[in-house]
């Protein structure tokens, strides 16, 4: 997949450390939950959301945690939100469901997703992201992936996303 070579060089080239763990296609943090014991970091989840103004929002949070959705919008600088459509995934960020990373920024062009990490995501010391496929799994820095988004002209909100 030329993007994932593309996203391999521009991390590269940013001087961002990351590893790759290739396996099983997960589709679900359920699916993923064996993962975590043998790749040491934050893993992570992401809801691609839409708010009443038409905005994309795509919010990467612990994989662990449960989003207080009613109290995200505030958070985040948004009016209320909902989950965003399949077909407007593919479109904007080049990705199918399962397959959901903030690195999808990548294909972003035209900067019509508005990214939001989780504090704890952005803070740490290696958070583990698909790169653009669920077949795998990159673990990078918070601070090489805020690195990256900013290179591709997605300057994240970094936000402490509410839990319920």
């Amino acid at each position: 997949m030329k993007e994932e070579i593309k996203l391999y060089a521009d991390l590269d080239l940013l001087g961002c450390t990351y590893a790759v763990e290739e396996h099983q296609a997960v589709f679900t943090v359920e699916e993923s939950s064996a993962l975590h014991d043998r790749l040491p970091g934050v893993h992570s989840k992401n809801l691609f959301l839409k708010d009443n103004d038409g905005r994309f929002w795509l919010v990467t949070v612990p994989a662990e945690i449960r989003v207080d959705l009613k109290a995200l919008p505030a958070a985040m600088g948004s009016k209320r939100l909902s989950f965003a459509k399949a077909e407007d995934l593919l479109r904007l960020l080049g990705l199918i469901p399962g397959s959901v990373t903030p690195l999808g920024a990548i294909n972003d062009s035209d900067d019509t997703v508005t990214v939001v990490l989780d504090r704890e995501i952005a803070d740490a010391m290696t958070v583990w992201v698909h790169p653009l496929r669920n077949t795998a799994s990159l673990g990078i820095a918070g601070e090489g992936l805020i690195r990256a988004l900013r290179h591709w002209n997605h300057d994240p909100v970094i936000a402490a996303v509410p839990r319920l």
